[in-house]
Order: C-alpha cells, then structure tokens, then sequence
C-alpha cells in the first residue's frame, strides 16, 4: 500500500553518509528542493568528496566532514541514511534513542513515486535484469524511467514519472533495510537469485538473505507480485511466506509449481493467461552466459505481470546488448578479446563468467578484497576453466593462493599492484583466440576506489595495450 510523501518543508534534515556516488548527492539535492534545512556529515573529508561537493556547490547545505557530531543528530528533525552506513552505527542508534526518524533514499522515493515501482534484487545479475526489464518497460511505455542501485538517482528522476507508468529499480540489500524498516515493498517484486555475499557486513548468510526478502515482505495479497526462481533453494525457502502473487521463472520446479516462464527448444515461452505465449529464440540474446538467460526470464516475468505484450518483450530481447561492466566486450587486441566483467564482486558472479565462456582459452584477472565470503568453488572454477590466472593485490588473494595451490594451480607471478601491470602480464600469457577476462570474485577496496573505478583502470589499460600494439 503507498504512503504520502514525506514532509520536510521547514524541518532540519541530517544526511549521514554523502559518499561519492549519485545517490548521496541526490538526497542532498532533494531535500534542497523540498524546503528542508540540510545539513551533511561524512567521514570523509573534502579532499576525499571532491567530486560530490563540486555537484552540491552553491546549494545552502550545512557541512561537517572528517567526523559525525552528537550535535549534529541532537539537531535534527530527520536522519537521512547513506547505505554504506550499518544498520548497527552507533550514531543512528544515537538518532533513534532521542526519538529521531531515520530515512533513507529509498523510504522517501517509495514514499513519493506516483507511479508503479518494479524494484529487483538479488546477488549477481541485478543490474542486468533491471536495464533488461527497462528496455521491455520502455518498448510499451517510451517514458518509463530507470534507476537505483546502478548510480543513478531515484530521487532525482521523480519530475520525469508519469503516473501509471512503471519505473525499474535496481535494489541493494544495503537500500531494502530501510524499506524493510519502513514497510515498504515494490508493486513488482523480482528476487533474481540468492548466494552469501556481504558478510562482511551481515552476521550471518541467512542475515544476509532477510534483507532481501524486505524487496516482497510488504506486499499486498492479490495486488502486488513476486518474480522468483523456484528452483534456487535459496530463494525457495526465502519466499515459502511472500505475500504477492507469485511469478515464477526458470527450469526448476518449486512448492510444487511449474514455472510461469521457462526456456524450452531454443525458446523463451511463458504461459500466461492460460495460454502459451513464444518469447523468442534464446539465440537472439547476445550476451553469452545461460545466467543471462535467467536474467531474461525474470525480465520477461516481471514486464508480462505489468502488462508488457510478448511482441514487446521479443523486441527488447533482439535488441539488448549488455549493460557496461558486465561481461563488457572492451576491445581485440592481437586476437586476444578483453572483456570487463568488474561487476563480479562476489565468487558466484565470477563462476557465472567463467562458465559462458567455456571452451575458450581464458587468461583470467581475480583476487582483490575480503568480503568473509568462501573462496572454494570460485577457486574450483579458475582451476577447471582458466588457463593462466593473474592475481590483483588485496586481502583476500593470499587466500586465493593457497585454494589454487592446495588444487595444484598457480597464478602467473606475484600479486600485481596495478591494473596495468596486470593487463600487461595477462596479455603476454594469452594466444590469439582466447580471452583476457577481468572478472575478480571479490571487492575492489585497496587499489581502487569501487569496482567501477576498477572496471575503468581495466578500459584505459586495454586502451594503452591497443595503442602500443599499433
């Protein structure tokens, strides 16, 4: 059920968390724009914020870098929560014991989006999925409007819904904490898989898999719905209770029902209002990989349950040429293809990567920060797949080293400290045919500011490869 916008005309407003992504800045920028008194801490310095500053310039916002303040919480009406900030943060357990409600980006844009919200989870293909679902949104509604998770600003695409239009949010774990703490869930719910990540940050796996479940929690029965793979195990426990009505995709059978949308000869189809319906030739998705074809499915299932006609759906699939740093062809160099895959932050995403190129020659680029997740089947995969393994300099590559090892595999040299060096080293290892694929299973904190930036470092150093090369 929605709920009204939230008033901040004339209150005080304290933005924990700017960070150096969209999100943060567009927070800041729509409370601006509602009347509130803004005032922003970071732990951060201006140095560091640069970027997002420069963004915010000329804005009457108040600041406090370098540091939090309990004045600051005692001065606020409202607390408005980055997602980098947990949930256990001493300082919003401040906000709350002197009775301060704490938002989020996402609680206010729920709050005030006039239109149908699709929101999709999920550990890996979440992106994907959701530019995906975008594109079939947009075949039947030009205006339909993408945003989340993916750095781009839910708050600030507001001015551009239309009612009745539904928009495609890519959610986090991080951002449904605060809609599970508010009651809120999306009018589509689309759960993609479900494997441990961020334990870092979760106490536990099934920690981790609750926030996720926030994304249907709060539906309402036989009004909103929920897109899920019944044959993920994961996901099955997860939505044995979920509200909405069910949605489901893929080739496994579960609580007892055949999928709703599936690949059968080559084939999309879905049966849907009691008849089947053929959503076109898998080999029309150009992106390699079967993920990418559950990916399509609960694209498929979550547009069919808004009202997007299959000819829609077929269009979109046929014209779909991936989303950057996702198995992101960059370049061909000698006849050796280098391809970004940076997205792959968790071990389950790089095993997706590994396994759609199987049979190629792969000179793969893995290891980088420790997210307390295990490394075992990921170091099966590089031991069974790959033919070279470059390692990238983090916490978690000595552990990465000793896996291979313990399976008779060794990387090509020391860590390298640079994604230079490391391109450079992959390209010397590999023959013309096979593929330098970056694709390192882990967080990128240590040599780069977010896996983005790494996926850059990876481009310019494919770039400067070429150019030598010519």
């Amino acid at each position: 059920m929605r709920q009204k916008p939230l008033a901040l005309a004339g209150r005080r407003v304290l933005l924990i968390g700017l960070g150096g992504r969209q999100g943060g800045v567009g927070v800041a920028r729509y409370l601006v724009e509602q009347g509130a008194e803004v005032r922003v801490t970071d732990l951060r310095n201006a140095e560091q914020l640069a970027p997002s500053l420069a963004d915010l310039a000329g804005l009457p916002i108040g600041w406090t870098l370098g540091a939090h303040r309990e004045e600051d919480i005692a001065w606020a009406d409202v607390v408005v929560r980055n997602p980098a900030v947990p949930a256990e943060s001493p300082w919003l357990a401040l906000a709350r014991s002197l009775g301060k409600p704490v938002e989020m980006e996402m609680t206010l844009f729920f709050r005030a989006c006039p239109a149908p919200i699709v929101g999709v989870t999920g550990t890996k293909g979440k992106t994907t999925t959701t530019t995906l679902l975008h594109a079939m949104l947009r075949q039947h509604w030009p205006g339909s409007v993408l945003a989340g998770n993916m750095g781009v600003s839910a708050l600030q695409q507001l001015p551009h819904l239309e009612t009745g239009v539904p928009v495609a949010i890519e959610l986090s774990s991080f951002q449904l904490e605060g809609l599970d703490e508010h009651r809120l869930s999306p009018h589509v719910a689309v759960l993609t898989n479900l494997s441990p990540d961020h334990l870092d940050r979760y106490s536990s796996f099934d920690d981790y898999a609750k926030s996720k479940s926030a994304i249907f929690r709060w539906q309402t029965p036989r009004v909103d719905y929920v897109v899920f793979d019944p044959g993920d195990p994961r996901v099955k426990a997860l939505t044995a209770d979920a509200p909405g009505q069910w949605v489901l995709f893929g080739s496994g059978y579960g609580h007892g029902l055949k999928p709703d949308v599936w690949v059968e000869d080559g084939h999309f189809w879905a049966a849907w209002e009691h008849e089947p319906v053929d959503l076109g030739p898998v080999s029309a998705l150009r992106v390699p990989g079967q993920h990418l074809w559950l990916n399509a499915m609960a694209a498929a299932a979550a547009a069919l349950a808004v009202g997007v006609s299959a000819r829609e759906i077929r269009q979109a699939i046929a014209a779909f040429a991936g989303v950057p740093h996702r198995l992101e062809p960059v370049t061909t160099v000698g006849g050796v293809e280098f391809v970004n895959d940076t997205a792959a932050t968790a071990p389950a995403a790089a095993i997706a990567a590994l396994r759609a190129f199987a049979g190629r020659g792969i000179v793969v680029i893995s290891g980088g920060f420790d997210k307390k997740l295990p490394m075992e089947d990921v170091a099966d995969e590089l031991a069974r797949s790959a033919r070279h393994i470059v390692l990238l300099a983090g916490t978690v590559t000595p552990t990465l080293e000793r896996l291979l090892a313990e399976r008779a595999v060794h990387p090509a040299g020391a860590p390298a400290s640079s994604m230079q060096e490391a391109v450079d080293r992959a390209a010397s290892l590999a023959e013309p045919g096979d593929i330098v694929l970056l694709s390192p299973g882990c967080a990128s904190f240590g040599l780069f500011r977010d896996e983005f930036h790494r996926g850059e470092e990876f481009r310019a150093a494919v770039q400067r490869l070429e150019r030598d090369a010519q």
